[in-house]
């Protein structure tokens, strides 16, 4: 059975959200004018109503000119308690394109972040909207909360990164979050095509398991990346059937090497989205 989160339904027109770009923020949104998002009207079906939610680049920034690329975020949080954790939370939101165009793309996602390590980001759960039709679709993503989250910040948003001032526009409606209580990893599935579990034991000495599944046969790409982004080690890339599948990490980088001490992620990427989770090794 669905139950709602405290802000499971957010209403389009109401400053209920923040926005950040990455240099600065966050501030309260939705606002008119050239940064972030406005409230759009006429863009809506007869299950959007008058109301829709643009979401689009900082075109206040005058990085544009000078060919940087703009990286936006418009996001609710909220953070997990212990009796959260057995429940799946799901973000739910129907969305077309709007005037994205060259290099400009954008994702909806579901972030933690961990404010007792800086913020780390512990989880990146994404779909991408970059070339979704410019008709109106429901889409649906889901994070099982475990233990490891407690007093962790729960984000679901929707983010754009442009540049040369492209079109970077996407509509939003009808936007959910809420929670099914003991929700399995099939449910997981059908809403967002993959699941990456987390790693047991871990933090590690010598071997890790990393258990994950995918919802439909297709391509697939495991890896261990440091906290710079550089790809240390790949455990599994290629074609992989639909349904669970593990994969182990014993420290060690491509080369052979064992690797240093410290905070590694491991990445789940498919053609559904891509996922992430921390690794701690330990010598």
């Amino acid at each position: 059975m669905n139950r709602p989160l405290d802000w499971n339904i957010i209403p389009i027109g109401q400053a209920l959200w923040l926005q950040e770009l990455e240099s600065y923020g966050p501030f309260p949104a939705p606002n008119p004018g050239g940064g972030f998002c406005a409230i759009a009207t006429g863009q809506g079906g007869t299950a959007q109503g008058t109301q829709q939610l643009s979401v689009y680049s900082d075109y206040n920034n005058i990085d544009h000119a000078i060919l940087r690329r703009i990286e936006s975020n418009v996001y609710r949080e909220q953070t997990v308690g212990a009796g959260d954790v057995g429940d799946t939370w799901s973000f739910q939101f129907d969305a077309k394109l709007g005037n994205l165009t060259g290099s400009s793309t954008a994702l909806a996602f579901i972030k933690t972040l961990n404010p007792s390590a800086g913020y780390a980001l512990t989880n990146f759960v994404t779909i991408n909207t970059t070339a979704i039709p410019t008709t109106w679709a429901t889409y649906t993503i889901s994070l099982p909360i475990d233990a490891t989250l407690v007093g962790q910040l729960f984000q679901v948003g929707f983010l754009c990164n442009a540049t040369n001032y492209e079109g970077s526009g996407v509509f939003y409606d009808n936007i959910h979050v809420f929670k099914s209580a003991g929700t399995g990893v099939e449910d997981a599935l059908r809403a967002g095509g993959l699941e990456l579990r987390p790693a047991s034991p871990n933090p590690f000495r010598t071997s890790t398991r990393i258990d994950y599944a995918i919802a439909a046969r297709g391509s697939v790409d495991l890896s261990v990346y440091d906290i710079t982004g550089r790809r240390i080690a790949t455990l599994f890339r290629g074609t992989a059937n639909a349904g669970s599948h593990a994969a182990t990490w014993d420290g060690r980088s491509a080369d052979g090497r064992l690797a240093p001490a410290g905070v590694y992620r491991a990445v789940l990427q498919t053609a559904a989205g891509r996922q992430s989770r921390n690794l701690v090794l330990s010598h």
